[in-house]
């Protein structure tokens, strides 16, 4: 896939649970099916399609393609943002100036989008 904030990708994880509720990966999908076969399913990928909405088009709103920011924390849905692109450029950018001055590098609390 191309890296172009714009774009994203969906994969679907297999897993099995042991009877010590370990969880072992089976294998992962690349183009998961949509298909349901049971009613959990169903609601399971409804619920990811509707949360996958939510982050592209924010408040039902057709997204601008200029558009570069972080979609609002009421739109996460039940993901987590795992990376901030722009802080995590920033922080680099930082680090560089802290080497070359001396200071000490700031503390961020880490961030939970639920």
């Amino acid at each position: 896939m191309a890296s172009d904030k714009h774009c994203f990708e969906c994969y679907g994880y297999d897993v099995i649970i042991d009877e010590n509720m370990k969880t072992w990966l089976i294998e992962v999908n690349a183009s998961p099916s949509l298909t349901s076969t049971t009613a959990a399913d169903r609601i399971m990928k409804y619920t990811l399609v509707d949360d996958v909405l939510k982050i592209i088009c924010p408040n039902g709103e057709i997204p601008d393609p200029r558009w570069n920011k972080v979609p609002p924390k009421d739109s996460m849905g039940h993901f987590d943002l795992l990376i901030d692109e722009e802080l995590a450029a920033q922080d680099q950018h930082e680090n560089k100036s802290r080497s070359v001055s001396g200071r000490l590098p700031r503390t961020r609390p880490q961030q939970q989008w639920k």
